[in-house]
């Protein structure tokens, strides 16, 4: 009769461990949390202008040549001469513009170089080339 002893007992889960682990899980995450955020300088109380600008965010100028060796400012044709000039109208005074070349592999190298030239020619802009992952 000893095992029909065993057979009335219920099968019992201790929830308690459980609910430990879960919540050293959560003061471990909460921890984490705390040390990955990036501080850029001391906590303060900034003043309030009225003539404040946000950072700005450098122009972004395109200039495309493609495999016909035409040369187009944000997809406007333009001539390689004009190209320093019609960038300098196209960023403001006082800022930084950012200026991406999209040359098709198929220009002829020196093509490239002489737009590279015209670009360094404005004040404020930064060249970039851009190309693709292989």
């Amino acid at each position: 009769m000893h095992l029909q002893d065993d057979q009335d007992v219920p099968a019992q889960i201790n929830i308690l461990p459980m609910i430990d682990v879960i919540f050293a899980i959560l003061a471990f995450f909460i921890m984490s949390t705390l040390f990955l955020t990036r501080q850029e300088g001391l906590p303060v109380n900034l003043p309030k202008a009225s003539t404040s600008q946000r950072s700005q965010v450098p122009t972004k100028i395109t200039v495309t040549l493609d495999s016909d060796g035409q040369v187009s400012v944000n997809k406007e044709a333009t001539a390689i001469d004009t190209l320093s000039k019609q960038i300098q109208g196209l960023i403001k005074k006082d800022t930084e513009a950012v200026v991406i070349i999209n040359a098709d592999e198929g220009v002829n190298h020196g093509r490239v170089i002489a737009v590279m030239d015209q670009v360094r020619q404005v004040k404020g802009a930064k060249l970039a080339i851009a190309t693709q992952k292989p």
